[in-house]
Formats: C-alpha cells, sequence, structure tokens
C-alpha cells in the first residue's frame, strides 16, 4: 500500500518564475531501509524531474497534485514506469492569470461582475494571492483522477479509492468566540475612534464561508436537528450585524461583497444537515443588496436559493414566517427593486447584457414567490398584499407576457402571469380589459361571419350588445333583455331608455347599473338582508324563484367588470371568494360550485358579528354547555322581521348541544349559514357572473381583488383628483379654480360621493386610485345664476364664473344633491 502522501497546495506569489520546486520524500527501499532523496517538481503538473514532457507549462493542466510512491511487492500496481515517478491524483485549479487581477474589484462594486470576474476573485485571501489559500489538512480528500492524468490512472490502487470513497466526511467548523455584546462594543469603539480596521476583519471572516456563517451565528455549532419553528439561530445576533453594516463605510460593504462571492463560490462544502440552508436564509437579509452594484452578486444568491430541494424550500417558507416584518418587508423591497431594475435596465450600462441574464428575473421571482407563500401562511399575514406588487411591470407588454403564459413557446417558459402576487391591480385590470375587448371582437366577427354566410345585411350594431329598457319596468326589461341576447353578453354594452333621447358615450350604460343595483338590493324585492351591524348585504335564505334575478346580479357584475364599470355593491369578502370557487367553472358538474371550504368564525363575524362572538363564547366558556346554555343542533335567523328555525342535523332539536359536541356544532353552523342555506342563490349568482367573465386571467386575481374591480378602491382622495384634472376655459391658479377645489375639498363623505355621481356616473373611485381618471373642469359663459353641469360619459364638468365663493360652494351642493335622472348627459 501507500506510504508516503505529501501534499504540495503552494502559493505561488505574482512574479515568480521558477519552474520547478526541490523537496524532500522518505521512501523506503526493497531492504526496509530509509533514505531522502531530494527532487525537482514541476510547479504546474507536479511531474517529478527536469524539463517537464507531461504539461509544457500549458495553463489548462495545472493541478495541485498529491505526490504517492508505491511501496514494492504485495499490492504494487503495475507499472510501465519507474518506481521512483511520482503519481499524481489531480485537484483542478482555475486558470492562473499573472496580471490584471486585482484592479478588477471596482468593477464589482460598479455592478459590472462578470462570470471570468467571479472565477478570479474565487478563494483569494487577499491582493498577492493568485491561487487558492491553503486549506486544513482534513479537506483534502483523495478522488479519483483528473482525465488528463493517465498514468495517475493507471497506478492507483484500487483498495485506495474505494476506502477513500467509503470514509464519511466530517463538517469541522471554526470555533467562534465572538457574541452580540463584544460584537456592538467595536461597533460603538469603530464609530468613536472612526478605525473600522477591527470591525472589517470581522465581517470578512464571518461571511467568507457557509462554515463561518454558521459557526458565528448557529446556537449549537454541532447541531445536526432540524427544525420548521426554529432555524437555531441567534437571530438577534444576526439583526444586530446587518443593522451595524448599514451605518459602516463603504469599505466594509465591499469586504462584506467579496466574502459573500467566496461564500457561494465555495465548492466541496462539508456542512452539517440543512446548515447550507441556515447560511442563504442568513445572507437574503444582508442589507448591502439594496445597492445595485450589488445584483450581480444577489442573483447568484438567488439562484442557489432556488436551485434547493423542494423539502429546503419548505423549510425557508417556515422561517420566514418568523422574522421581524420589516426584517421581511426589507426583503420584499430589495427583490422587487431587483427585477425593476433588470427588466427596464438603466441606461449607464452598469449590468451586465441582458441577453446573457435572462434567468435573473425567473430566479428572483422564484424567490419572491416562497416569501409570499410565507406570507400567506401566516395568520394574520405579515405583509399587505399589495406591497408584493411591482408597479413597474403596469408599463411592459402585459399582454405578450399573457399569450406567453396561455400558449407558451417552450416547456418551462417564464410569464409574469404564473406569478400572479407580482402584478398590480392596475396591471391584471388591463389584461382583464383588453382579454375581454379581444372576445368582444372575436364574438361579433363570428356574429358577422354567419350574417355573411346565410346571405343577411349584417347590422350596423353587430359590435355592441344593445339594451333597451324602460324606467318604469327596469329590472323586468333588463332580465327579458339578458335572456335574450346571451350570446352577446362578451360584446360592448349599450343602454337605451324607452322614450328618451340621448346617445350613449358611457353615462347611460353607469345610470342603467347604478338604478337596476339600487333596485334589486331593495328590501321589497326580498333577495338580500341587510345587516346594519356589518353594513353589508347577504343572500336571502328564502328563494320563492328569484333564482334568475340572482342570476342576473352575477350578469351585471361580470358585464361591470368586462366594461369597466364600478358598481355601488357591500358584500363581505366571503363572498368574493366564493365567487372564485372555482375560478373556472368545471365543464361537466356545476353542483359544487360557490362553496367555500372550512369557514371560519371570521368570516361569519364579517355578515353577523354578534353571532359569531356568540360562537365564540361558547368554545370558550368553562361550565355545563347543555345545562347552562340550552341548545339544540338548530338554527335561527331573523329576515325581515320574521325568525326562522333550520336543523342542522336531522332531527336537531332533540339533540343537545354539550362540552363534548360543540366544535362540531360551531363547524355546522358557519357551513350552513355560509354554504348550504344559500346554495341555489349563489350558484345561480356564480354562474351569471362567469357567463361574462369566462377569462383565465380570473385565476390570476385574488378574492380581494376581485371585490376592487366589481366596487373600485375605497380611497377618496380629491387631491389625486385634482393632480389630474384638465382645464378649457380656466386656469388652475384662478381664484375661481382655487375656491372650487377648497369647497369640494372642505364637504363631507356623502357629499364627495354625490359629487364623484354627478360628474362621473358612479360614486366608486376605479381602480388604481383617482390618480388614474380622467377629469375636466370647462369654463361656460352662462348665466352665473345656473348649476352646474356633467357630462358623464367624458368626466368632465361645465362650471359656470361664479362672483363668490358662497355662491359657488350653493349651487354645487344644489347640483350634486339632485343628480339622477336624464339630467345626466
Amino acid at each position: 500500500m501507500f506510504r508516503d502522501i505529501s501534499f504540495f497546495p503552494w502559493r505561488l506569489d505574482r512574479g515568480q518564475q521558477q519552474s520547478y520546486r526541490s523537496f524532500t520524500v522518505q521512501s523506503e527501499d526493497e531492504g526496509g531501509g530509509n533514505d531522502n532523496v531530494t527532487r525537482e517538481v514541476c510547479r504546474w503538473c507536479k511531474y517529478e524531474g527536469g524539463g517537464c514532457s507531461q504539461c509544457s507549462g500549458d495553463p489548462a493542466l495545472r493541478y495541485y497534485g498529491a505526490l504517492v510512491y508505491p511501496t514494492v511487492g504485495a499490492g504494487r500496481v503495475r507499472s510501465n514506469r519507474s518506481s521512483s515517478e511520482p503519481i499524481v491524483a489531480a485537484y483542478r485549479l482555475p486558470p492562473i492569470v499573472e496580471d490584471g487581477r486585482t484592479d478588477r474589484l471596482g468593477g464589482i462594486m460598479l455592478g459590472r461582475l462578470t462570470s471570468s470576474d467571479i472565477a478570479d476573485l474565487f478563494f483569494r485571501p487577499g491582493p498577492d494571492s493568485i491561487l487558492p489559500p491553503i486549506r486544513p489538512e482534513w479537506e483534502y480528500k483523495l478522488r479519483s483522477p483528473s482525465p488528463f492524468d493517465n498514468r495517475a490512472k493507471s497506478s492507483l490502487s484500487v483498495e485506495t479509492l474505494v476506502a477513500d470513497e467509503e470514509e464519511k466526511a466530517v463538517p469541522r467548523y471554526p470555533i467562534r468566540h465572538k457574541t452580540r455584546e463584544d460584537f456592538m462594543q467595536d461597533v460603538r469603539r469603530a464609530h468613536q475612534t472612526e478605525n473600522y480596521i477591527a470591525v472589517q476583519r470581522f465581517y470578512m471572516r464571518s461571511f467568507d464561508s457557509f462554515a463561518q456563517i454558521n459557526a458565528l451565528f448557529k446556537i449549537k455549532r454541532e447541531d445536526s436537528t432540524v427544525k420548521y419553528d426554529d432555524p437555531g439561530l441567534k437571530m438577534e445576533f444576526v439583526y444586530a450585524v446587518n443593522d451595524a453594516l448599514r451605518s459602516m463605510p463603504s469599505i466594509v460593504h465591499k469586504t462584506v461583497l467579496k466574502s459573500i462571492i467566496n461564500a457561494l463560490l465555495e465548492e466541496g462544502r462539508v456542512l452539517y444537515p440543512k446548515d447550507d440552508v441556515r447560511a442563504l436564509y442568513i445572507l437574503l437579509q444582508n442589507p448591502v443588496f439594496s445597492a445595485q452594484s450589488s445584483y450581480t452578486i444577489l442573483a447568484h444568491l438567488l439562484k442557489q436559493i432556488v436551485g434547493l430541494h423542494s423539502s429546503e424550500h419548505q423549510l425557508l417558507v417556515h422561517w420566514f414566517q418568523l422574522l421581524e416584518v420589516e426584517r421581511i418587508r426589507a426583503i420584499v423591497r430589495n427583490i422587487i427593486q431587483f427585477i425593476t431594475i433588470r427588466q427596464f435596465p438603466p441606461g449607464d450600462k452598469s449590468l451586465p447584457p441582458l441577453n446573457k441574464t435572462r434567468w435573473w428575473i425567473p430566479t428572483a421571482t422564484k424567490t419572491l414567490a416562497l416569501i409570499n407563500a410565507a406570507n400567506n401562511a401566516s395568520s394574520p399575514p405579515l405583509l399587505d398584499y399589495v406591497e408584493f406588487y411591482n408597479s413597474a411591470l403596469d408599463h411592459m407588454d402585459l399582454m405578450q407576457d399573457y399569450f406567453s403564459w396561455q400558449t407558451p413557446q417552450r416547456p418551462g417558459q417564464f410569464s409574469y402571469c404564473q406569478y400572479p402576487f407580482i402584478l398590480s391591480i392596475v396591471a391584471k385590470r388591463i389584461i382583464l380589459t383588453k382579454d375581454s375587448e379581444q372576445q368582444m371582437i372575436l364574438t361579433a366577427r363570428r356574429s358577422l361571419v354567419a350574417k355573411v354566410a346565410r346571405h343577411q345585411a349584417p347590422q350596423i350594431d353587430i359590435f355592441f350588445l344593445n339594451i333597451t329598457v324602460r324606467r318604469a319596468h327596469l329590472v323586468c326589461d333588463s332580465l327579458n333583455e339578458i335572456a335574450s341576447k346571451q350570446k352577446d353578453l362578451k360584446k360592448k354594452l349599450k343602454v337605451s331608455f324607452i322614450g328618451e333621447p340621448g346617445l350613449d358615450m358611457g353615462g347611460l350604460t353607469k345610470e342603467w347599473f347604478l338604478l337596476l343595483i339600487r333596485q334589486i338590493f331593495h328590501p321589497d324585492y326580498g333577495m338580500f338582508v341587510y345587516h346594519p351591524h356589518s353594513r353589508c348585504y347577504w343572500f336571502s335564505t328564502d328563494q320563492e324563484g328569484n333564482l334568475r334575478e340572482y342570476n342576473l346580479i352575477g350578469v351585471l357584475m361580470g358585464l361591470a367588470v368586462y366594461n369597466s364599470i364600478i358598481l355601488d355593491l357591500h358584500f363581505p369578502s366571503i363572498c368574493y371568494r366564493k365567487l372564485l370557487s372555482p375560478p373556472v367553472v368545471p365543464p361537466v358538474d356545476t353542483s359544487g360550485v360557490g362553496m367555500v371550504r372550512n369557514p371560519t368564525i371570521d368570516d361569519l363575524a364579517e355578515i353577523l358579528p354578534d353571532v359569531a362572538q356568540g360562537l365564540k363564547n361558547l368554545l370558550a366558556y368553562e361550565g355545563n354547555v347543555e345545562e347552562d346554555m340550552c341548545m339544540n343542533f338548530q338554527v335561527s335567523l331573523e329576515e325581515y322581521g320574521e325568525v326562522k328555525t333550520f336543523m342542522l342535523k336531522p332531527s336537531g332539536d332533540n339533540i343537545p348541544v354539550t362540552n363534548t359536541n360543540r366544535k362540531d356544532y360551531v363547524s355546522l353552523y358557519l357551513d350552513w349559514v355560509l354554504n348550504t342555506a344559500i346554495y341555489e342563490q349563489f350558484r345561480a349568482f356564480y354562474l351569471g357572473f362567469h357567463s361574462v367573465c369566462a377569462s383565465n386571467a380570473l385565476i390570476m386575481l385574488r378574492p380581494e381583488e376581485v371585490e376592487m374591480l366589481v366596487c373600485g378602491s375605497p380611497t377618496l382622495d380629491l387631491n389625486e383628483l385634482r393632480k389630474v384634472t384638465e382645464y378649457d376655459g380656466y386656469k388652475p391658479e384662478q381664484p375661481l379654480i382655487i375656491d372650487f377645489w377648497d369647497v369640494l375639498i372642505s364637504l363631507d363623505d356623502d357629499l364627495k360621493k354625490k359629487f364623484l355621481l354627478f360628474t362621473t356616473g358612479s360614486d366608486r373611485v376605479p381602480v388604481g386610485g383617482m390618480g388614474e381618471m380622467t377629469f375636466k373642469v370647462t369654463r361656460t359663459n352662462q348665466d352665473p345664476g345656473n348649476l352646474p353641469e356633467a357630462h358623464t360619459c367624458f368626466n368632465q364638468l361645465i362650471l359656470p364664473q361664479y362672483e363668490s365663493k358662497e355662491a359657488l360652494r350653493e349651487k354645487l351642493i344644489i347640483a350634486i344633491s339632485n343628480a339622477e335622472g336624464f339630467g345626466l348627459e
């Protein structure tokens, strides 16, 4: 067997020209004696002897080598070479570059880090180092020889290779005694003396490898256990190190980035289970990634996170939930900014070319998806879902991205629509609206082709859904029109009132929606019950043959979304969850649509807060439920002054609620109120909505976003409207215009909504807020005693030249308080 193995991981300094090194080995001769032989070895391939013919100085064949001297006799590997020739077990090195290495560091800080730069910096301990540093002896393991060295292939012992493969690598972490208190003291001293050398060395060492990261921040350095609810890290220490880094000079930031490069490019890591996940989890929180100059390094960090196993992704999802809110918010903002700058690169060309970094955006988005999953799994969520929006994407070609998602040209093609949490509600509205327009055009084209095929003259209004109704019979006429024009529901909507002149440019459509919604929700119709404590409507448990009307409401909601009309509806959020259960109508069986699985007490609290609180008290009651509360498995509800009782189980009036079965009672109660009691009504409502909104774009929407598309934004900010207002005949700085805005902003919310209704035809704020609206104030030379007028089709206010602020206020309030009827042009 082998008697002597000598490793030669020496470091070649810049300018070193000698080709051979002298060294002494101890060999054992056949007679059992020892002799010391001085030999020369090629500094490239480690071949012994002068004038190496094996590598000829070829940089591609430069190795680290393990010189092996076989013994004579049993176990010796046969070879044509002399027994004194060394056998080389190759360790491949990066290509050696003699000059121009250290002056590339500035490029890293400017964000122009290339793959060759990263290779150059691999394990560099200092500016004078060219080869990797000497590693501890335990890190070197005999591996299979490189295919470049045929001599070693023919000379290695099979027994040795098998023995080395069976040997398990044991992690050996450095011992770090630094505590959070020690570190904070060093930071304070550095700020006082303005000498940051000690802190810089700490950062350089701490992030230089995954082993260093875990040695410093892991609670138990050699612990192999892994828990979902505890990463096993000194998180307060991690937070302190990251917070202190924000106030450090740029030289410390550069040191941290250099160390992170070494850590990410480290090969052959020998770590305890999931310590690589812990290291990536810590690195992602580092504040240096808020700067654009670090994006090349951040991209590689995100790539390693995405490359983890799915079980390790689950681990990260659980650990993200344990972060402080501001920490996870900072990570989300860094990644969103990273995506934005890569999608819309700056003109200074500080980033690598887009064609070489196409993987950046998919990698970052997938990492953001892990954080979004953690946020959704938290109760309550750590961040509002809107904080994951990237509003900059509103300005890209969204329909091209949508079509790529619908019909991918290659397997695994990336599309933002695959990750809808990153698209803002404005972007989703654009996709939904343009998708509906294309469906409208397609429907009209089919109708036109059918007319031509039957040799019929096409109608001039073939591209529109024309609704003609009487004001006195609004609901009945609307039902008949919609029922008779089911195939045209995806066309552009046009409304006309019988006996009234006017061309619908949008204003009449808005008024038709407004009046129809008000009439259907009136208590006389008995379709919806208003709950004053929650200030919302819910479906009546009494059907009485009104399923057509419920279907009509669903159709109206779908038409409103497709025609960008905001409706004055007040449904609880669970209604929109049911509307997306499922988001696409099943092609065969629709019996289970609109059912929410496992509804909660909080869902009921949106409708009946008093009843929900009573159920919570029931579950928390510590006494004898059966004797003290005398409840049975039945439910009583009051609708329109009448109390109705229903059974939760067969013969439920004879089954008492006890301490043992009270959870079952609560579960049945919730399911009955929110699902079973209104199943037929909501199914008709669901099918009506999806008969219009049959689009895959709905899959991208959250229930809250559907509500916003239907009902608009709840924020009423007239200052935003003022910023986007255009003037015709007036100037913004004129006293009358200044008085106009002063009066308008001083009105209460009810009058503000009436003003919106008067000028736009809807009292709801569109998606994206008032900044997304168009609004114009036009001057008129009419008598100052006249009231203001409005053209709701164009969101235009006709404002006379009033002589005083008081006259302006009086006339404006009279006009907006009497805005219903054909006075809205």
